[in-house]
């Protein structure tokens, strides 16, 4: 299985992997996202539907209000919280609540995410040493 790792800024310092799943549009958790089941509700965006329970989160960068913080914690807290997450380049709304939930966040890759990670890809999020590692 072929491999990639990038190097990036690891932001929330931990280490999750999952299957990818990949959104242009940026997130906004509070009201975007149900915190009870994972799945994202927010009309008209590209992964209303898709359940991010486990997966890894791939997307531009976060949207919305400060309380989308607390929401990504009550996803850990109700066991549906992404297993890591990559933004182009994150904002304190994301990093904040990556931080509280131990999810692991890294931004600002040598390459775009967007442009190399792929739904359903298996991707490792290093926030640790900063870095993410694809498998396909």
């Amino acid at each position: 299985m072929p491999e990639k790792v990038y190097a990036g800024r690891g932001v929330a310092k931990f280490v999750g992997e999952g299957e990818a799943l990949v959104s242009r549009q940026g997130i906004s958790f509070f009201g975007g996202v149900d915190p009870k089941t994972g799945v994202v509700k927010e009309k008209g965006h590209d992964l209303c539907g898709a359940d991010v329970t486990g997966k890894v989160l791939v997307f531009p960068k976060g949207k919305g209000s400060t309380v989308g913080s607390y929401v990504i914690y009550q996803l850990k807290k109700n066991g549906h919280a992404p297993a890591g997450i990559v933004n182009v380049e994150t904002e304190t709304i994301i990093a904040a609540g990556c931080i509280l939930a131990e999810v692991p966040l890294v931004d600002k890759l040598e390459v775009n995410p967007l442009e190399v990670i792929k739904s359903e890809d298996h991707v490792i999020v290093d926030g640790k040493e900063g870095k993410i590692i694809i498998r396909k």
